[in-house]
This record gives C-alpha cells, sequence and structure tokens, in this order.
C-alpha cells in the first residue's frame, strides 16, 4: 500500500513536469492533490508504520528519525504551497524541490528500509500492518500540518483535532474555486 501510493505521487509530479507554462490552474489542482495524498501517507507512516518499525527494529531508529525530518520538510513546503497561487513566480521552484526531497525519501524508504522491514516482520505481521495502515488512511490528515507532532501520543491526537479542520478547509476551498471559476 505504501508503494502504491508512492506511485500514485510520482504519477502527479510527472504531469506536473509535464504542464505548459500558461496550465495554472491544472498546476493548482495537481499540487492540491498531492499535498492531499503526501498529507495522508506522511499521517498513516508516522501514526502506524514508523513506530511499529521503531519498536521491532531497534537498528533502524536513526533511518526512522531521517524519514520523519523528511516528512517534516514536505509539509511545510506544502503548507507554504497553500498560501501560494500558481501564477506566483516561485509557486513551480517551490513544487520542483517538493519533488526532489520526496522521491529522494522514497528511494530510501523502497530501496534500504522497506527490505529490512519485510525481512524482519512475518507475514502475519505484516498484514496485520498493512490493514492498520488501510484503517488510519480515514482519520489521517488530508492537509499538511507541519506544527504538528509526528509521534505518538501527540501525533494521534493532534489528527483528531485537525481531521474536522481539514475537512473545512477542503469544502471551504472547493467553494473558492467554484467562485473562482464564475468569475474568470
Amino acid at each position: 500500500m505504501l508503494t502504491d501510493d508512492h506511485r500514485a505521487v510520482e504519477k502527479l509530479f510527472a504531469r506536473f513536469e509535464g504542464l505548459g507554462p500558461k496550465a495554472h490552474k491544472t498546476r493548482q489542482s495537481l499540487v492540491e492533490k498531492t499535498s492531499q495524498l503526501l498529507s495522508t501517507h506522511a499521517g498513516i507512516e508516522e501514526m502506524v508504520f514508523y513506530p511499529d518499525v521503531r519498536s521491532k527494529l531497534e537498528a533502524l531508529n536513526d533511518t526512522v528519525l531521517e524519514a520523519l525530518e523528511e516528512h517534516h520538510l514536505v509539509k511545510m513546503t506544502l503548507a507554504e504551497l497553500q498560501g501560494m497561487r500558481s501564477e506566483d513566480e516561485r509557486f513551480a521552484a517551490k513544487f520542483t524541490v517538493l519533488m526532489e526531497c520526496v522521491r529522494h525519501h522514497v528511494k530510501e524508504e523502497e530501496r534500504e528500509l522497506f527490505p529490512k522491514v519485510r525481512k524482519a516482520f512475518s507475514r502475519g505481521e505484516l498484514e496485520a500492518l498493512g490493514e492498520r495502515l488501510l484503517a488510519a488512511k480515514s482519520t489521517a490528515p488530508k492537509r499538511p500540518h507541519p506544527e504538528s507532532p509526528d509521534t505518538p501520543p501527540g501525533n494521534v491526537v493532534a489528527t483528531a483535532l485537525t481531521a474536522p479542520l481539514d475537512a473545512a478547509a477542503n469544502l471551504a476551498g472547493a467553494a473558492r474555486d467554484q467562485v473562482r471559476d464564475l468569475v474568470t
């Protein structure tokens, strides 16, 4: 499931990279979709995956801490992008840097972390982990919250508090987009 998320994000990145300079609406939409996908993905890794890895594989603690820092940088950049319009001079540059960071993170997870986890966890443990990750998707953040804790129990509490705010912000954004479409 985590690698499926990685592939979905990469598809959004590829679409962004293929856009022409005047595709502002599409660029904005792709960044919003990417933000939601990455926010949810980071949330489930932080609530379920990384704590399990740290408890079972103490030797990977530094790797997980680095991954958490990479998540933090991604969330900060996504939060900045939310406050920008795609026409802004630095919008595409900022998103390009985000793509580089995410691609680096994905490469490390898939080449270094995931193989070690597959080796250390039994098939049953991996299946249970997958079920918990899937269940966590429904409550995971839908928007970046770089100031929120990224480890339990703080992140679980923060997610419970921010979930209604994320839903309201997403509705407000959809309404804003409809008004903008009517005006332009």
